[in-house]
């Protein structure tokens, strides 16, 4: 049995603390650590966590890319959510970006304001 635990995903942002409060008002999380140019988050439970690093050279990832081999995101968040339409509109008035592209009609893919895609999705009824 592997004792590795996935325990947190990092975000590379110009600010750290900034991203952060983006996503503590949009996911209800709460701060569980801090150090000037880092910031751990999480549900207030427990659970999985994300965290936040300030990256000087920070470069705003593309989505989608724009050729083959051109800069592009390396990963997203998929958040899902009771009712996609309130919750796009929550996540734009905290500072997010609707994206140009959206290949789905259930998922919202948004930017944050660090310029990350990330998914607001709902489960389809089977």
């Amino acid at each position: 049995m592997a004792s590795a635990r996935l325990s947190t995903v990092v975000l590379d942002a110009p600010d750290a603390h900034a991203l952060a409060g983006f996503y503590l008002r949009l996911l209800g999380y709460v701060v569980r650590a801090e150090e000037p140019d880092w910031v751990l988050i999480g549900p207030p439970g427990g659970g999985t966590a994300l965290s936040f690093q300030t990256e000087p050279a920070y470069v705003t990832p593309v989505w989608p890319a724009p050729a083959p081999g051109g800069r592009r995101m390396m990963l997203h968040l998929d958040i899902e959510v009771d009712d996609l339409a309130s919750e796009t509109a929550r996540a734009l008035a905290e500072g997010a970006t609707l994206a140009a592209h959206q290949p789905q009609t259930d998922v919202r893919v948004l930017l944050d304001p660090a310029g990350h895609p990330f998914c607001l999705w709902t489960r389809q009824e089977e």
